[in-house]
């Protein structure tokens, strides 16, 4: 049987230019094949039948209908396994199952009360920092990526660990994006260098796992020691047991694995939403006033705290649209099909690899008119009501939808909300508007230089 295809580019260098393209100038490339070919886009990248899925109902396929049998590319696996072990993020099947269900307590809604509590303590240091800035100098010029991803490293060591790592962010944050780094060269790379290789890349990638490494390891071992709960995510996943299935427990490997991936991904994602939730805020003075004064409606003269989230749905709506024009995992990681599957019209066949971009579907005009406009409304009644399910999916979606996604938006909304209680944001004099660059997660190509002012 004569198999059909989607439309999509051809040449005769078996896709290779295509994936050059992608590489060096994704957003553009992926907008030019969507225009071009539509939602449905073929391509022959070497050995492999490459499908681009870009309609709702193709998401929905994707990582709903056929999640067991389209899983995540292996060969980026590989590469975040290199730091990550065999975490949550990395496996597959029933070992993901179980995996899932021993962490998933640690993000029950009940305890987000009390990772708010150390939430604010990050939030309020920064707060303090700002307005000594502020009185000295009547005005604090910030760079907002540096600074963001200092807070959500706080955020997440009090969160994780209940432990102040002040003395150590800078070192973790260097092996963070060094990480960062090495991980979107190598998801791309056509062969990657053995560890044991002593070449320069190496030396970097073992230095910035020895860095991560040394602090959790001393962390997860010192509260084992110690036997104690303190109501953090550590304590979650240590005296986690799987009731449904053998008893059994995580190991001490087995925490630091998810250790590991929660610090890395629990900030570094956060901070990048944070850069472009505080850009789009300075350009839209507007926007941050209805904002504060939905917060004085709901909190008074106090701090926000987690009680009061559920009340600001203009707040939260501002988040969701910074997520739908910028959301930092610019897609969900490669799919593979490990069947043969229908995927609307078309047989995908055993093997093909299936890309899905929210950058692209959540920019498309059928479903958020004027796209490139900020406009907060549109996920407040009755326009929210108008948008397609899997439209919007900056966590994924289905069974393997991002575990933190309940806690990223309590962190987003937290210091969006405490910091524009006390302050005005704008850019800085001279400040251009940023060109957004994809690594691990997407941010300002430049630094980017806000000014902010005590109300």
């Amino acid at each position: 049987m004569t198999r059909t295809f989607p439309p999509g580019p051809r040449d005769w260098t078996l896709g290779f230019r295509l994936a050059h393209k992608i590489k060096y100038d994704l957003f553009a490339t992926y907008e030019s094949l969507h225009r071009d070919y539509g939602d449905q886009v073929y391509s022959q990248i070497g050995p492999f039948h490459f499908y681009f899925f870009l309609h709702p109902e193709d998401v929905h396929e994707v990582l709903v209908t056929h999640s067991t049998t389209i899983i995540r590319d292996p060969r980026p696996m590989r590469v975040f396994a290199q730091w990550n072990g065999s975490s949550l993020l990395i496996v597959e099947g029933e070992r993901w199952k179980r995996q899932r269900r021993l962490v998933q307590p640690a993000f029950q809604s009940r305890r987000f009360t009390a990772y708010s509590e150390k939430m604010a303590v990050g939030i309020d240091a920064l707060t303090e920092t700002l307005s000594r800035q502020i009185n000295e100098q009547g005005h604090a010029d910030i760079d907002i990526d540096k600074t963001m991803v200092a807070l959500t490293l706080d955020i997440i060591c009090q969160t994780m660990f209940s432990t102040d790592l002040k003395s150590q962010i800078s070192e973790i944050s260097r092996a963070v994006a060094t990480l960062s780094e090495i991980a979107f060269f190598e998801m791309q790379a056509l062969f990657i260098w053995p560890r044991w290789l002593p070449t320069a890349w190496n030396r970097r990638k073992d230095e910035a796992i020895r860095v991560l490494d040394e602090t959790v390891w001393s962390l997860v071992r010192q509260r084992r020691r110690e036997n104690v709960d303190k109501g953090d995510l550590l304590s979650m996943l240590l005296a986690a047991v799987d009731d449904v299935g053998d008893g059994g427990s995580l190991t001490d490997e087995q925490v630091r694995n998810e250790v590991m991936t929660l610090m890395l991904a629990g900030h570094d994602t956060s901070a990048a939403a944070l850069d472009w939730i505080w850009i789009l805020l300075a350009k839209h003075p507007e926007v941050s006033e209805k904002c504060r004064a939905e917060l004085a409606a709901v909190c008074g003269d106090q701090p926000l705290t987690f009680s009061h989230l559920p009340e600001l749905v203009y707040l939260n709506a501002v988040i969701r649209e910074s997520l739908r024009m910028y959301p930092p995992a610019i897609g969900v990681f490669l799919r593979m099909a490990t069947q043969d599957v229908k995927i609307g019209k078309y047989e995908v066949p055993k093997g093909s690899l299936i890309s899905l971009s929210s950058l692209i579907t959540q920019r498309d005009a059928r479903w958020f008119p004027e796209p490139d406009k900020f406009e907060p409304e549109r996920f407040l009644p009755p326009l929210v009501e108008k948008i397609p399910h899997y439209a919007w999916f900056p966590f994924g979606a289905g069974p393997r939808v991002c575990i933190g996604q309940n806690f990223a938006m309590t962190e987003l909304m937290l210091i969006v909300g405490r910091l524009l209680q006390h302050f005005r944001v704008s850019y800085a004099p001279g400040q251009t508007d940023p060109v957004p660059v994809v690594t691990a997660a997407m941010r300002p190509r430049d630094p980017l230089i806000l000014r902010f002012e005590k109300l």
